[in-house]
């Protein structure tokens, strides 16, 4: 197809920028190879060190407790210390590694080494395009309080007075946010108003309740109270030394209330003369190079705006048939039919409690019975708990999009997939393809997998890459159906719908970013096309203009597993085992799409 002879070109031209060995040598013993490989593990895992040292967040994400007390510094000086200090690192690297003596996989980890150089000169270049209270998912308000209460874990009394000194250090990191804010301001990169606003209401949220006021637990509050109530509980702590540590963590719950008001200040003098409508990246300056930037940081693949808008047409055009085919085989006359149907036989409804109880369990059961189905399709598989929750209250918002977490390296932490349970409720057999994308065998196995990883360098356990991550997730939509795991046709058609959802973000994020579509236009395309609910387009548009490129990633990232998948079919034939294929994608953590193809390419050469 026309999308894939694109995405080969793309993979050709990346290839020209990525490190190249000068000239094919013979490859040296195996035993120098895996003495070359166990070197460079060693001299990466020092380096990752001294880069967690600088990222105290990270750390904790790792299950590593360097710096439990401290939050990142997120200043301009402080960017520009961890770029300097990696520029370094891989100079050391070059200086002291011979690539070619290196095993493919030691090959891999000092590409993906200066490959994150590379992705960290264009996120340093372009930071001013990526100021902390921009961004619908990750903004430094939510993100803060989200990280305290779902990363921070408490086992001890030790990590309890981390995480209360970590909430005294939440006003410094506002403070900086701010200042960043307005240093974007001054070059005319503003949040859009939707955005300031969601900042005000998520702030006021964090900071109202006990023990700020007479109403219920706030938030961190409610956190911190069960967190150490569990300490009593499991006898790590008696009461008395409990009641200390809750009367630390409200003094300063008090000492942090004041960094969120002047975030909520700030805000408020924003919100007048915040743009609204064409928010694009098209619409600020400079903004057609950052988009650019982002679709590469995203893609890994230097395709256009142009090019991703047209694979995106493409591709609603294709999963539309398919649809029709599936909905005639339902007994209806076509896709618009089979939706009509269903939704005269499940209309939305409002949430209420009763309603998010029966789907969290029903979501929980999902996740269990796609584990079940694991073995006959996998050899590698998820070793950790994984659970289905509801979204933080402080940013749960009507229609927002699920999302997931990893498990922690040591399993403390369980895999976990997130629920934005306001509004209305949606198709109920939708929830299978979403548990197969968010949970197992999804992200949530992926991450089970990647914080598993033995023998690789530890950096290669905490990074990411958009079209790889996603393109799994949506790869794992399909994997469902081959597995058996979707019950009736209504679940596959409704997994069709999603990954015309997908294609349908190509479609809006280059509209929005590189075409000037309004905020308006896009969320009329993403109701009337993608066929969401008016809460769920709003949200999804408002998430596109606050992270271009981002959305792009999914759809690329499974058309390229696939069209790799389909190059091992052909070349292996009988000799093909989906299985061994599958790992052999999911096995090696988080990468550049040319990377991954590289990878295949030797896993093909192997087994002819």
């Amino acid at each position: 197809m026309r999308h894939l002879r694109w995405l080969l070109v793309a993979a050709a031209v990346f290839a020209v920028s990525q490190p190249v060995v000068t000239a094919a040598q013979p490859a040296p013993p195996a035993a120098t190879r895996n003495a070359e490989d166990a070197r460079l593990t060693k001299f990466l895992d020092a380096e990752f060190q001294k880069d967690l040292a600088m990222r105290p967040q990270l750390a904790t994400r790792l299950g590593i407790k360097t710096g439990e007390d401290r939050l990142d510094d997120i200043s301009d000086a402080a960017q520009l210390r961890r770029l300097q200090a990696r520029r370094a690192s891989v100079a050391r690297m070059k200086a002291q590694f011979d690539r070619s003596k290196l095993s493919p996989t030691g090959q891999t980890n000092y590409d993906i080494w200066i490959t994150e150089l590379q992705r960290m000169e264009l996120q340093y270049k372009y930071r001013r395009y990526q100021p902390p209270f921009y961004s619908f998912l990750y903004s430094a308000h939510s993100q803060l309080p989200d990280f305290m209460i779902n990363t921070h874990t408490v086992q001890t009394a030790a990590d309890m007075r981390a995480y209360n000194a970590r909430l005294r250090a939440i006003p410094a990191v506002l403070d900086t946010a701010i200042a960043q804010s307005k240093a974007s301001d001054a070059m005319g990169i503003r949040a859009p108003r939707f955005e300031i606003e969601r900042v005000i209401d998520g702030s006021r949220k964090i900071i109202t309740g006990a023990p700020f006021d007479t109403g219920k637990d706030s938030p961190l509050w409610a956190d911190a109270r069960t967190k150490v109530g569990k300490l009593v509980a499991d006898g790590k702590v008696t009461q008395a030394q409990g009641d200390v540590l809750l009367a630390d963590t409200r003094a300063s719950l008090m000492a942090m209330k004041p960094g969120y008001q002047r975030v909520i200040a700030w805000a408020t003098d924003e919100l007048p003369t915040a743009p609204s409508g064409r928010v694009g990246a098209i619409s600020l300056p400079g903004g057609a190079a950052w988009y650019a930037a982002a679709l590469n940081l995203n893609t890994t693949l230097p395709l256009t705006a142009q090019q991703i808008h047209e694979i995106g047409l493409s591709e609603l055009k294709r999963i539309e048939g398919e649809q029709d085919a599936l909905a005639r085989q339902a007994g209806f006359a076509d896709r618009n039919a089979f939706y009509a149907d269903r939704a005269k036989r499940f209309p939305p409804q409002p949430w209420t409690d009763a309603l998010r109880a029966e789907w969290l369990k029903r979501a929980n059961d999902i996740v269990a019975h796609n584990r079940s189905l694991l073995p006959a399709r996998f050899y590698n598989l998820p070793q950790y708990r994984a659970e289905v929750v509801r979204e933080p209250s402080f940013s749960e918002v009507p229609g927002g999009a699920a999302h997931a977490a990893p498990p922690s390296p040591d399993g403390v932490r369980p895999g976990r997939v997130y629920l934005h349970m306001l509004g209305k409720t949606g198709d109920p057999a939708a929830l299978n393809d979403l548990m197969c994308h968010e949970g197992i065998p999804g992200h949530v196995m992926a991450g089970d997998i990647q914080v598993r990883q033995k023998g690789t360098p530890q950096f290669r356990k905490a990074g990411g890459y958009v079209a790889f991550n996603e393109g799994w997730a949506l790869y794992a939509e399909q994997l469902c159906k081959e597995m058996g795991a979707y019950p009736d046709i209504a679940a596959d058609f409704l997994h069709l719908d999603q990954e015309h959802f997908r294609a349908a973000r190509l479609v809006v994020d280059t509209g929005i970013h590189a075409m000037g579509w309004t905020e308006d236009q896009a969320v009329t395309y993403m109701e009337k096309v993608g066929r969401l609910s008016p809460d769920q387009a709003r949200s999804e548009v408002r998430r596109y203009i606050t992270l271009p490129g981002q959305a792009t990633g999914y759809k690329i990232g499974m058309l390229k597993i696939m069209e790799l998948r389909h190059k091992a079919e052909a070349a292996l034939g009988p000799k093909f085992d989906v299985k061994a294929f599958d790992d052999l994608i999911i096995s090696d953590g988080s990468q550049p799409l040319p990377v991954l193809e590289s990878r295949v390419d030797r896993w093909i050469a192997s087994r002819r």
